[in-house]
């Protein structure tokens, strides 16, 4: 991985899944494939894996869950197709329109790393296969709960200001109680978490709310550093 930039003003810091990456189609895309290759039924006990999992973890699991449906059905060779698909997935089909643009927007104002939460394996897997690790210049932080690791964070990316942009407010909110006015919460509206208005009224709103990730570059730098009430 590249060294950071040790004068860095602002660290610009984008989640993956829903903010940068269209990951409820990738599901989508998922349940449908697995419907055609192991039946309805099959389909349905893996995803109650999956939450099982997700419970567990607290993060998605989609290889770990595959695994334990196995250990249910060990003699199903459709498994193998399952993972094949899931492993060679075409991840950068799947990048919101405009959200290169946006990084790279983001780079012109300050350093920019990648924020994400998920296993050891299938995460990176992703970020790789979007092609995000080569735009990102490899600086890429994957956490099981990334808002408990924000001090490995700023070791690791020392900044006088930080810029969260994600599409869940919990974990906006959790950063946001963390970094104070050290740091501008930006929520692209995108996703079902984002869309789920129950849950997001329940958390404090963010510092800028935008409709899609293409629309951070509407806003300016002194713009995006007011907005964290300094």
């Amino acid at each position: 991985m590249n060294r950071p930039d040790e004068n860095a003003a602002t660290v610009f810091l984008f989640d993956v899944d829903n903010t940068l990456l269209d990951n409820d189609r990738v599901a989508e895309d998922l349940k449908r494939y697995l419907t055609n290759q192991v039946g309805e039924a099959p389909e349905q006990r893996y995803w109650e894996i999956f939450e099982q999992l997700r419970t567990e973890l607290g993060y998605a699991d989609y290889l770990g869950a595959l695994q334990r449906y196995r250990v249910e059905q060990p003699r199903d060779p459709k498994l193998l197709a399952v993972s094949h698909f899931l492993i060679n997935y075409p991840f950068a089909n799947r990048l919101y329109p405009e959200s290169l643009d946006a990084v790279e927007y983001a780079r012109r104002l300050g350093q920019t790393v990648i924020l994400s939460d998920g296993d050891v394996v299938f995460q990176p897997r992703k970020v790789d296969r979007s092609g995000l690790y080569e735009v990102f210049e490899g600086h890429v932080l994957i956490y099981i709960h990334k808002e408990l690791e924000l001090d490995d964070v700023e070791a690791k990316y020392p900044a006088s200001h930080y810029v969260m942009v994600d599409d869940k407010v919990r974990i906006l909110a959790a950063i946001k109680n963390h970094w104070g006015p050290r740091v501008t919460t930006v929520f692209p509206r995108q996703g079902h978490y984002a869309l789920n208005a129950p849950q997001v009224a329940k958390y404090p709103k963010p510092d800028i709310t935008i409709e899609r990730i293409g629309e951070l570059e509407k806003c300016p730098l002194p713009e995006i550093l007011a907005a964290a009430g300094k």
